[in-house]
This record gives structure tokens, C-alpha cells and sequence, in this order.
């Protein structure tokens, strides 16, 4: 360590200590929080929580702990790494958290942060009206496997195709499902979208496909550099993979099965592509612009 990292690790000695030195390096330095945190102050309480093995909501009664020597070191690298290298807190912690559910990551998939996880928490109410009729979904593009793990969840009869076309996504999938004892229900299957599935018919089709438009690529912060490409661009409108799902959902959907897809701020551009189609926007906490759900019979 060196400069700023290297004075504090003799003068900061406990938790408030560091939480603050830590807020004051991420505002100086401009990060981007976008991957699980919405500030600097919370960024720096789960990180320092997560490297110190402390339960992740409970702050104030370790306020005025003294760190360890090791303590310290640990503490400051991460901070420092989150700084200098503009490292996703998730990739630095290896776990991502959608509501109650944690998720092994690295950057071979990217930072879980779908807003289709709270729909699936609720288990699609009310568009679904019993959970338990349920006995197939499909999740395309399931990178980390989270919303595959979290539909096996909300679905308890389901089985669950999970599918990436990155082999190395699947990798981390496949951990995941392992942690949540879900291998007799999520199958993870490598494919280009519907490549491979043949005649394979679903009740429930959800996706959270790549949707950034080029123009936006281009401009992304430093932090989103460390995913995996392939997960974030999808052509010069964010819709090449939106296209492909809506022309062969239907064919993969049963008599009254639906889709739901999310598709970032790509509302206006999709609805004046597809001006026929009766999309469904559903509510999540950031609005009702960015998820839709479509009737197999909407797709004929």
C-alpha cells in the first residue's frame, strides 16, 4: 500500500474509522455505484461488513470495534481495489444479493441486478393466480443463474431450463444451483437463445437479455468495463436479442403461457418497433418502464 492507503492503515483503528475513510475515497474518487449499491455510504458499510465477516445489516453495534492488525490490511485492500481499480463491489466480494437470496459471481457473468427478481419474489402476482399449476419455465439468457434459481423457488413444481450461450456463465450457474440444492429442477443448457431447445414448450418464459444500445456501450462508467461484453450490448438499439425472443416465443409457449422480458430504458424504441404488439408493462420499484409481459397468443 501506498500514500493515503498506507497512512491509514497506522492511524485508523476502528470500524467508524474506516467506513469513513472509506466514504471519503469513493466520493473523491468518483466511482459509479450501479451494481447492487446506491451510494458511497452503503457501498463502503457492505464491504467493510462482508470483508470482516459481520452480518450485513447490523452496523452500529460494531461502530466502535478496534480491527486487528490483519483486520486493517483486509479492510484497506479491498477499499483500495474498489478505488484504484474500479472493481464492482460484487466481483470483490464474489456475492451478489437479490432480496434474501445471495449468489456466488465473479466476471465471468454479470452483477445480478434484474428487476425481474422482484417479480419472481412475488411469484409473478397476480398474472399468475396459482403458483403450483406451474410446471415449466424457461430463463433465457440466465448468466449467474439467478432468476432460474429464484423462479425454481417461486414456482415449487417447475421445472427450470436455464440457458446461456456462454459456457463459461454456465459454470457459475451451475455453482449456484448446486449451493441452492437445485440440480433435479434447473437444467442448464448452452444455447444461442432457442438454438437448441427444439420443440420445448413452456408455461413461463422470462428473460433479462443483453439491452444496451450501442451509443450507450460506448459511454459506459469504468465499472461495467469489467463484465462480460457479451451480457451487455445487443446491436446498434439494445434490441437484436429482444427481436429474436419475440419472434419465437410463441412456438416455446403452451396455450396460456406468457413472456416476460426486460429491456432496460428501451420502452419508446421497442413499442415503435413493434407497434402492434399489446405489450404489458409491469411495476417494479424503479417504475413501469423497463419490464413487459406479453400472452402467447399476443405473439401470433
Amino acid at each position: 500500500m501506498s500514500g493515503l492507503f498506507s497512512e491509514a492503515e497506522h492511524d485508523l483503528n476502528t470500524v467508524r474509522d474506516y467506513l469513513r475513510f472509506a466514504v471519503s475515497r469513493f466520493n473523491q474518487a468518483g466511482l459509479f455505484f450501479g451494481h447492487g449499491s446506491s451510494d458511497a455510504y452503503d457501498e463502503a458499510a457492505y464491504l467493510i461488513l462482508h470483508t470482516l465477516h459481520l452480518p450485513l445489516d447490523r452496523l452500529d453495534p460494531f461502530l466502535d470495534a478496534h480491527l486487528t492488525g490483519s483486520e486493517r490490511t483486509e479492510v484497506l485492500s479491498i477499499i483500495q481495489r474498489r478505488v484504484e481499480q474500479r472493481v464492482p463491489a460484487a466481483y470483490l466480494t464474489h456475492q451478489a444479493l437479490l432480496g434474501e437470496f445471495s449468489f456466488y459471481v465473479d466476471e465471468r457473468v454479470i452483477v445480478p441486478r434484474s428487476f425481474v427478481a422482484e417479480l419472481l419474489i412475488e411469484q409473478l402476482s397476480p398474472w399468475i393466480a396459482d403458483p403450483d399449476q406451474i410446471g415449466s419455465v424457461l430463463d433465457l439468457c440466465t448468466g449467474s443463474g439467478c432468476l432460474a434459481i429464484l423462479a425454481a423457488h417461486a414456482f415449487p413444481y417447475a421445472t427450470v431450463d436455464a440457458v446461456d450461450l456462454s459456457p463459461d456463465a454456465l459454470a457459475v450457474a451451475e455453482r449456484n444451483v448446486d449451493d441452492y440444492h437445485l440440480n433435479d429442477r434447473v437444467n442448464l443448457v448452452e444455447s444461442d437463445l432457442f438454438a437448441k431447445l427444439g420443440e420445448q414448450k413452456y408455461d413461463i418464459i422470462i428473460s433479462n437479455p443483453p439491452y444496451v444500445d450501442a451509443a450507450s456501450v460506448a459511454t459506459l462508467p469504468q465499472e461495467y468495463l469489467h463484465e462480460p461484453k457479451l451480457a451487455l450490448g445487443s446491436g446498434h438499439d439494445g434490441l437484436d436479442a429482444t427481436r429474436i425472443i419475440l419472434e419465437h416465443a410463441a412456438q416455446h409457449l403452451n396455450p396460456s403461457g406468457i413472456l416476460i422480458v426486460e429491456i432496460g430504458h428501451n420502452r419508446e424504441a421497442l413499442e415503435a418497433a413493434y407497434p402492434d404488439l399489446p405489450f404489458t408493462w409491469l411495476d417494479v420499484s424503479a417504475g413501469d418502464e423497463f419490464v413487459f409481459m406479453l400472452h402467447r397468443n399476443d405473439l401470433l
